[in-house]
């Protein structure tokens, strides 16, 4: 048994079949990633794992709860982050004041600014919060405006709102879009790195097959909504069927 179990998983939108009798098991403290062209049904499969979409059929277990039904903080305690595609920051707050905010959040049930104000000297937080800044790299960026950041420091500090809520499960939406290979580069190493010091089960839905191959332990591999194949990266690598239809010359 996976951490995250997907069994017989169908979702319809009109005649539109998106998911068609998808079932995925991602083990604990992995990197699982799930690939396929557009329209394959990585986004859809997402929204279904983090309770935004409902499947007509099948279900969703995360360590051994459902997530279908529950709202987006319900998931959340469970233990589930998810980075978006595009950084999801306060750019008008500081590096420091968007890494509170997530405990804030949990804490409140809501954002409040005279409150946060306050919430936002704890001792305790700040001490947490600069540990995960020094985890990314980013303590001498603390008091620096987000707005102003290159989009690859945005997604790191995105990865800090997610990891000092200290999730079980990190699903990961396509986190190297529309970043030059250094930031790529740079991207892959952090999750290497805190893969290496955290006990975390990561789901990464991504193009690039630099990313893919170089972090994932187990490939998930969609066909217009039907899992074509699910092994290890070599095995994917050799296959000259997932080879044709999906990874042509970046497999090499």
């Amino acid at each position: 048994m996976g951490i995250l179990e997907v069994k017989g998983v169908n979702k319809r939108f009109g005649g539109l079949k998106a998911l068609s009798d998808v079932n995925l098991s991602v083990r604990e403290n992995t990197v699982h990633a799930i690939i396929g062209p557009n329209g394959a049904g990585k986004s859809t499969l997402l929204n279904c794992l983090v309770g935004k979409l409902i499947p007509d059929t099948g279900s969703v277990m995360f360590d051994g709860q459902s997530v279908l039904g529950r709202k987006p903080h319900e998931i959340n305690q469970m233990g589930i982050s998810r980075v978006f595609q595009t950084p999801e920051i306060f750019g008008d707050l500081t590096v420091m004041e968007n890494i509170l905010i997530p405990c804030f959040a949990r804490r409140d049930g809501a954002f409040r600014l005279h409150a946060f104000e306050n919430f936002a000297h704890e001792k305790d937080l700040v001490e947490k919060a600069e540990a995960i800044l020094v985890d990314v790299n980013m303590i001498d960026k603390r008091n620096m405006h987000s707005a102003s950041m290159s989009r690859g420091d945005k997604r790191r500090l995105e990865m800090a709102m997610c990891l000092v809520q200290e999730p079980k499960l990190l699903l990961l939406d396509e986190p190297t879009a529309g970043m030059a290979r250094a930031d790529t580069n740079n991207t892959i190493d952090l999750l290497r790195d805190i893969k290496s010091k955290r006990d975390i089960t990561m789901c990464i839905i991504e193009h690039d097959m630099h990313v893919v191959f170089s972090l994932a332990d187990r490939i998930t591999v969609l066909a217009q909504g039907t899992p074509l194949v699910e092994d290890e990266p070599e095995n994917i690598k050799g296959n000259p069927k997932v080879q044709e239809a999906y990874l042509g010359e970046a497999a090499h």
